[in-house]
């Protein structure tokens, strides 16, 4: 299969893009220095400028025709603008700045055309396509390194919002054998099910056959909350764990009731302290208080 012949456009910017990489980078990382100098440390960015030039060049010698963005040949660009967009977004540069920050290769790279254009007879003719060309590419390195941006932000987004839902619905052991979940904050289906995915690996870990689900601090129940507590509760059941919903204040018990909901099969308690007792009566422990010794 024979490689398409590239326009003369393509040929002038792409000999460019090879031959003068080094020239390109010293001019685009002066150009860096002047738009953030002192603001931001963009030393890693200048590295990874280093390696989409590189990037740029190793696809240009297989096919000097500059690819289109969508084309399979952007793969491994998209690679190298998603560490220049992490390096930037770990530097304080916004998406817009990230996105500037690739569009600076235009000044270098126009300068350089020219000079090659005026180098060569007859390359006049073919400077305003080049200039064209060399124009539409970096734009679309730029558009590609803010999508990329917004993309590694969405992720680290997405990684703390887990960890927090982790981190807000622990599973402590309470005795031997009772398990309980403090709940605060709204109860959502996405939380929900880190509460119920939680607490039946600790079920299973400890092989305990009480679970107290502590709703002091949910702020409010309706009936999706309701719906999502009984679904935690048959699943805890399905697992030998019996439940104690605790923290049913006058404004809750009024709401479920105002709502019709059904928690007749549910022990539900008013504190902690209640739902405790009545697990650890359960379990056939007793608790009683002693005297202190004279």
């Amino acid at each position: 299969m024979t490689t398409p012949t590239p326009s003369p456009a393509d040929a002038l910017l792409s000999a460019v893009l090879l031959e003068d990489s080094a020239v390109l980078l010293t001019a685009w990382a002066a150009a860096l220095d002047r738009q953030f100098a002192g603001a931001r440390d963009v030393a890693d960015a200048e590295r990874e400028c280093g390696r989409l030039l590189t990037a740029v060049g190793r696809e240009l010698r297989a096919d000097p025709a500059i690819p289109p963005r969508g084309s399979t040949r952007w793969e491994p660009l998209r690679d190298v603008l998603v560490e220049l967009s992490r390096d930037c977004a770990q530097a304080g540069l916004s998406p817009s700045e990230t996105a500037t920050l690739v569009f600076l290769l235009k000044q270098p790279l126009f300068d350089r055309l020219r000079e090659r254009a005026a180098e060569s007879a007859g390359g006049a003719e073919g400077l305003t396509d080049a200039l064209w060309a060399a124009t539409t590419f970096v734009d679309e390195l730029g558009l590609e390194s803010f999508d990329a941006y917004l993309r590694s932000r969405e992720d680290i987004i997405r990684r703390q919002q887990d960890e927090l839902l982790e981190l807000s619905t622990p599973v402590v052991k309470l005795w031997t054998g009772i398990l309980a979940v403090p709940l605060i904050g709204t109860l959502d289906s996405a939380r929900t099910q880190v509460v119920m995915e939680s607490l039946l690996e600790k079920i299973i870990e400890t092989d305990a056959p009480m679970a107290i689900i502590d709703i002091t601090g949910v702020p409010t129940v309706d009936t999706l909350v309701a719906q999502h507590l009984l679904k935690t509760v048959a699943a805890a059941r399905l697992m030998g764990a019996d439940c104690i919903i605790s923290g049913i204040r006058p404004q809750i018990a009024q709401t479920i009731v105002h709502l019709g909901l059904d928690l007749s099969d549910v022990t539900t308690k008013a504190s902690l302290a209640d739902a405790l007792r009545v697990a650890l009566d359960r379990s056939g422990y007793e608790v009683r208080k002693i005297g202190r010794p004279a």
